[in-house]
């Protein structure tokens, strides 16, 4: 099985590239400067060549505070290269795998958040991919839109990386202490994309198709996540660092973030019978690997 993704450097695209092989599917990753989001004769003239039997759109504009000053190009990139992605699978006769995010939702409900609660993203980054989901299930049918949510991986900048990095600097760090949701490790989201564009290549069933909450299970703070890394760090180096929490005003950004970024995950399972591991249990295999 031939599988297109959108993006070469994205941390979910590296997943991919990294767990198809094992589980028999050929990742074929395109990006600028062949393919561009933003051109979609560039579209075209890529995916006519590459041919694939499924695409995952995971490439996407990601500066989600510059978003907020370059609202057109988010919105070129996440809405409408996201949808001419989908109108050409659908040419095809391919499913679309979308990734979206949590940011589509304004994080003030108290419990967790179902997939058909109501979107109202409170940044131009999250109008921009609430857009995109909208352009997806409009032009393809076929499709599986998955909002996840705190990604992070061995690969790349992240938040897990970005703690060691400052970690070797540093014994103390601020860290917002109450914005509340679930780290999601991108080799996770690859086994699950893996596994959802075969079930979707082969099985006509229409609750496989429509939007999906992707993350890991359980949920915490960006201080009590920064806190783990800090013990994976203490145990393997001896390096001690101490966080100290803030709220999210002590810390302004030009994109307001959701205070409540909790997905639930039931509708994944009961559609497709599996969910991912405990964000604890997931970011320690990526802290041993790096550590």
């Amino acid at each position: 099985m031939r599988v297109a993704v959108t993006g070469k450097q994205g941390q979910v695209v590296s997943a991919l590239l990294e767990r198809g092989p094992a589980a028999g599917v050929e990742i074929v990753a395109v990006g600028r400067p062949e393919l561009d989001l933003v051109d979609r004769n560039s579209i075209r003239a890529v995916l006519s060549q590459i041919r694939p039997d499924a695409i995952v759109s995971a490439a996407a504009y990601t500066a989600v505070d510059k978003a907020e000053s370059e609202e057109a190009l988010a919105f070129a990139v996440n809405a409408e290269g996201a949808t001419a992605i989908a109108e050409l699978a659908s040419e095809f006769g391919i499913p679309v795998v979308h990734l979206s995010t949590d940011y589509v939702f304004p994080g003030d409900k108290h419990d967790v958040y179902v997939e058909t609660d109501a979107t109202d993203p409170l940044s131009a980054y999250g109008r921009s991919k609430l857009a995109g989901e909208v352009g997806v299930a409009s032009a393809n049918p076929n499709h599986a839109i998955l909002r996840t949510a705190w990604v992070y991986s061995p690969f790349g900048a992240n938040f897990l990386t970005t703690m060691l990095r400052l970690a070797e600097t540093r014994d103390s760090l601020n860290v917002v202490g109450d914005q509340h949701g679930t780290p999601t490790s991108a080799l996770d989201i690859a086994d699950a994309v893996i596994t959802i564009v075969k079930r979707l290549s082969v099985d006509p069933d229409t609750k496989l198709r429509g939007v999906f909450h992707l993350t890991g299970s359980g949920d915490t703070t960006w201080a009590d996540f920064a806190e783990a890394i800090f013990a994976s760090l203490l145990a393997k180096s001896g390096k001690i660092v101490s966080v100290r929490r803030i709220t999210t005003a002590e810390y302004p950004t030009p994109a307001r973030r959701p205070a409540n970024s909790r997905l639930s995950n039931e509708k994944l399972k009961q559609a497709y019978g599996f969910v991912l591991p405990d964000w604890r249990v997931s970011a320690k295999v990526v802290l041993d690997r790096l550590l």
